[in-house]
């Protein structure tokens, strides 16, 4: 008797892409986000004034905003590999420079400008893109692990820079911090590759159909608003939708990213251990969130729906902060809110892709993440000079909370079933050679 053995069938290389975008992420923007441990020590030891360091980290997201869409087109253009290579490159030895700061022109230039800058390289509108290449079947749940990264960065590089900054100083935390960013090179190096058909494959790592036969195949789906150029989009209504809801989604997340850890230990009274505890808590909930949203969007139609119950459930996640003045409220704050961070970021990017398919989508992601950093850049202006004018932190929360109930609304009544290529009805034609 002769034993038939099955073969293997070997892992697709686009979830080793999706990997490596994921460590990428996680060092690039853990880093990133550790900003709002440093703003008291450095506040503290040079005299300034919450304004005026918000300031360098508010400039940091208008400027990472400003690029994007040039890096977009690059991504568009020239593909991500080379990109995302000098991008980390760059954040990482700007990230060990900001050790050497000494005045808060420093400050600006090197973190609001130059990391901010190479920040745009491996960014998550990029990497994103990246997954839409590889992926088409799995694209939300492919785009939603590599949005993962996000999370896992604010789960694990807050509470570290915290603790390397309580053990050490905070000029060497920014060192052991840009040299984290450095690690992630020799990764980029060997996994990131451009697209699937450039190693001869397909997306999903699906079999290629057979180019001759007699049965009829499908003919490949498009949407009505499918383009080529990144202007052509701009002319429908989904894509201002989509934007207005992401500028508020930035307008909400980025005040936290800098200004949560103070107001943890300022309006509600905890130690900064226990603040960035309570941060890395919410990041790690995102992995959760983040990634049900990516396989409710696969598996269930209507992405719109669940991106609006998002921004909804946030909403809800302030008034929770804002009226629930204790420890309790912090810690009911980031289980609500954590579900909802980084889910935005895989519904918006598959629903782009879906409705505008994946020609200029570099381009389009990179116009939209835009949006979201401008709102950053207000929302963590605007907190820095409500709190010095009022010493709290609540009028500024208050504000971006109510934002978001409207953003709501508008991701809601983006028309999914009229423009998504999901909804489409395949057309077959007679295979080639007929």
């Amino acid at each position: 008797m002769q034993k038939t053995e099955k073969t293997k069938k070997p892992i697709y290389f686009g979830w080793y892409v999706c990997a490596a975008t994921v460590f990428i992420g996680f060092v690039s923007i853990g880093a990133r986000n550790s900003f709002g441990v440093f703003v008291i020590p450095m506040s503290e030891e040079f005299g300034w004034s919450r304004f005026t360091v918000s300031i360098a980290a508010a400039l940091g997201v208008f400027t990472n905003g400003l690029i994007q869409p040039f890096m977009g087109q690059l991504f568009d253009r020239t593909g991500g590999r080379k990109l995302i290579l000098a991008g980390l490159f760059a954040l990482g030895v700007s990230t060990i420079l900001l050790a050497l700061t000494f005045h808060i022109l420093f400050l600006i230039f090197m973190f609001g400008f130059v990391a901010s800058m190479a920040q745009g390289g491996p960014a998550l509108s990029n990497t994103a893109a990246l997954m839409a290449r590889w992926f088409k079947r799995k694209r939300a749940t492919a785009i939603s692990i590599n949005a993962a990264a996000l999370s896992l960065g604010g789960l694990i590089m807050v509470p570290f820079s915290m603790y390397l900054l309580q053990a050490t100083s905070w000029r060497i935390a920014w060192v052991g911090l840009g040299i984290i960013v450095l690690t992630s090179l020799p990764l980029a190096y060997f996994f990131i590759r451009e697209r699937p058909e450039d190693m001869g494959l397909n997306p999903d790592g699906d079999p290629t159909p057979p180019s001759n036969g007699p049965a009829p195949r499908a003919r490949e789906l498009k949407g009505p608003l499918e383009v080529e150029t990144w202007r052509e989009s701009f002319k429908s209504a989904p894509i201002w939708q989509m934007a207005g809801s992401y500028f508020v989604c930035g307008t909400t997340t980025f005040v936290l990213s800098v200004h949560f850890i103070p107001f943890a230990i300022e309006d509600r009274g905890i130690s900064g251990a226990t603040a960035a505890t309570i941060f890395g808590y919410m990041m790690g909930l995102n992995i959760i969130g983040a990634l049900g949203a990516g396989l409710l969007s696969d598996k269930l139609r209507g992405t719109k729906n669940w991106l609006a119950l998002v921004y909804l459930m946030r909403g809800f996640a302030y008034v929770c902060l804002l009226t629930i003045d204790s420890v309790a409220g912090l810690w009911i704050f980031a289980t609500i809110a954590g579900f909802s961070w980084v889910a935005t970021l895989p519904l918006t990017s598959s629903l782009t892709a879906d409705v505008y398919g994946i020609r200029a989508l570099g381009t389009i992601s990179g116009i939209t993440f835009m949006f979201h950093q401008f709102g950053g850049f207000g929302s963590v202006l605007l907190a820095g000079l409500l709190f010095d004018i009022t010493g709290s932190y609540v009028l500024p929360f208050s504000i971006v909370a109510v934002l978001l109930f409207p953003a709501a609304i508008s991701a809601y009544s983006i028309n999914e079933r009229k423009y998504s290529v999901r909804y489409q009805t395949p057309v077959t034609t007679a295979a080639a050679g007929d």
